[in-house]
């Protein structure tokens, strides 16, 4: 509907459809009918105006098409190899790893097409060199980066975390001071940078340095870890606006 509406010269703004929902309880909607949601939609964009934002063109659709697609098989290809390690009769071990060798082969398959097409588009290509330069980020995670998360360079560091879903939230009431936690945001680039960052903890000079100085404070690993995260993407974010490689400065 949002490409219609586009061909047709109409902005467009898509959003959650948990916030339409949240809305419409706010509003005392509880009832879900085609005709409640259309009068919840329209309230919802009167009230808030969300922001409008370009949609994908449809080389970017297909390629989150194919990211998704091997995101998919990857997961099925850990759920059987945990199966197999399991499995006691020989039948049920062959058909695993029939299955699991035909998901190797179709990963490989997906990564060789997934290279291809980035390697048509000239901007991807920039982009994709550019996200690779920073040590602990590889294929999978540039090309995760430029399908799922297109706003990565066109936003400032505050709303690129939050859009991730790795923006330190409050939770304060009074002089009570909560501890800061993260919630929603967009849960395969969170995936995809949560290994990154695992990784640049270990090769990159500047997260591992950052991620020790936090270690020293007392900070538990897990926050140690989102913050790593939060700001292994916003050198991204950084790079990608600035179209500079990876270089300490940067950090």
């Amino acid at each position: 509907m949002a490409i219609e509406l586009l061909a047709h010269s109409l902005p467009v703004s898509v959003i959650n459809p948990r916030q339409a929902r949240d809305f419409a309880k706010a509003t005392g909607q509880l009832a879900k009918t085609d005709r409640v949601d259309a009068t919840v939609l329209c309230a919802f964009a009167r009230a808030i105006r969300p922001p409008v934002r370009p949609l994908k063109d449809a080389d970017l659709r297909e390629l989150d098409d194919l990211v998704s697609r091997r995101r998919q098989l990857v997961s099925i290809r850990v759920q059987e190899t945990i199966r197999l390690s399991s499995a006691k009769s020989k039948t049920m071990q062959k058909s695993l790893k029939t299955h699991i060798d035909w998901l190797n082969k179709q990963i490989a398959k997906l990564d060789d097409d997934l290279g291809k097409r980035l390697r048509t588009s000239e901007a991807w290509r920039i982009k994709d060199d550019l996200l690779s330069s920073i040590p602990g980020v590889g294929a999978v995670t540039s090309l995760t980066m430029l399908a799922k998360c297109p706003e990565l360079g066109q936003l400032n560091r505050r709303e690129i975390a939050k859009l991730t879903g790795v923006a330190p939230l409050a939770n304060d009431s009074g002089k009570h001071r909560g501890k800061r936690f993260i919630w929603g945001g967009r849960a395969d680039v969170r995936a995809v940078l949560y290994m990154a960052t695992v990784s640049a903890i270990r090769c990159n000079v500047a997260i591992k340095a950052f991620a020790e100085r936090l270690k020293k404070t007392g900070k538990p690993a897990k926050v140690v870890i989102v913050a790593c995260m939060r700001k292994l993407l916003t050198i991204m974010n950084a790079m990608l606006k600035n179209n500079a490689p990876w270089t300490l400065k940067t950090t």
